[in-house]
């Protein structure tokens, strides 16, 4: 692996200014060198990352016991233990603990009284009174990043700006709060094994370095945090819409300090019964794939990385 750092930076702190037609080159510049990029936010935004971030450690530093009162349900919301994730082709359990949230759907919910995949209540820890606005605020910051960004690839592709909207009218934005034990004592384990994102685009905020990006090339780089920035990668699904224009790249993470690593992963995804369609982005390219609902395909990709769906709790 090469510590030469060579993923490209997008600045998106002043929205209010930006130029979508010149984002969108640099967008497409940066997605063909890797797949991956840095987005610049605003410092404005940094009492956000400083609090979530708070809430984060908080969170993790409870008990085994206690936080498995909140176990992961087929929904992907709540707590997942160290070993619970699999990766496809991996050879070993990851070595991570995850805290998983989303959009927040009440049993009543036209969603969720259809039994849509990926749609239900989030698992709020009780004994963290300020846990959940920490974590809302957060969400709220990078759902505003997510719909510029989603502009500045509508563009890219030759689509109107507001393209994707009617598709995000209910988002199905998830969260991420990760802890990684140190991966150094074989080579053969990670924190998170080699694979490709699901949904459409990911954003992750990063505080140590972990994360390495396979280039075209064969080499594993290293994505090293940097400052008011969140990783941004394209997903399989967002590949499969732009009719393989943008590439969805494999990662992985392996924490080889002496300290726990964290991180905060998002995947800004499509409303749950989207159609993701090739023929709707690019009516004039031969598609490479059918339609599929944006909901069922990520359910049957998480089916095949999260023992939950093997044991599903009660």
């Amino acid at each position: 692996m090469t510590e030469k750092q060579d993923i490209s930076v997008l600045d998106l702190s002043k929205p209010e200014g930006l130029d979508l037609t010149s984002a969108a080159a640099e967008f497409t510049r940066a997605t063909r060198k890797c797949g991956f990029l840095y987005v610049r936010f605003s410092e404005k935004e940094n009492t956000i990352v400083e609090s979530v971030r708070r809430a984060q450690r908080l969170f993790f530093q409870q008990d085994l016991a206690t936080k498995k009162k909140i176990a992961i349900d087929t929904n992907n919301r709540g707590y997942l233990g160290t070993g619970e994730a699999l990766m496809a082709g991996a050879k070993r359990h990851d070595q991570k603990e995850v805290f998983f949230w989303g959009r927040e759907a009440a049993a009543d919910d036209p969603d969720v009284v259809a039994g849509v995949p990926l749609c239900g209540p989030n698992q709020w820890p009780e004994q963290l009174p300020d846990f959940q606005r920490s974590v809302n605020a957060y969400s709220q910051m990078v759902q505003r990043t997510g719909e510029l960004l989603l502009q500045v690839i509508a563009v890219s592709l030759g689509a109107p700006a507001d393209f994707f909207a009617p598709h995000y009218q209910r988002t199905m934005l998830r969260g991420q709060l990760l802890c990684y034990p140190t991966t150094a004592n074989h080579p053969q384990q990670f924190g998170v094994a080699p694979h490709s994102d699901f949904g459409c685009i990911t954003l992750l905020l990063q505080e140590t370095a972990g994360l390495e990006v396979l280039f075209p090339n064969g080499e594993w780089v290293a994505a090293t945090p940097r400052p008011n920035t969140l990783v941004v990668n394209i997903g399989d699904l967002l590949e499969r819409w732009s009719n393989r224009r943008l590439p969805s790249t494999r990662h992985r993470v392996r924490n080889l300090s002496s300290d726990d690593r964290y991180s905060i992963a998002m995947f800004y995804d499509p409303s749950p019964t989207a159609i993701v369609d090739p023929l709707q982005l690019l009516p004039d390219d031969q598609p490479m794939y059918p339609a599929v609902v944006s909901a069922e395909y990520i359910l049957s990709r998480n089916k095949g990385a999260f023992e939950h769906y093997k044991n599903p709790q009660p």
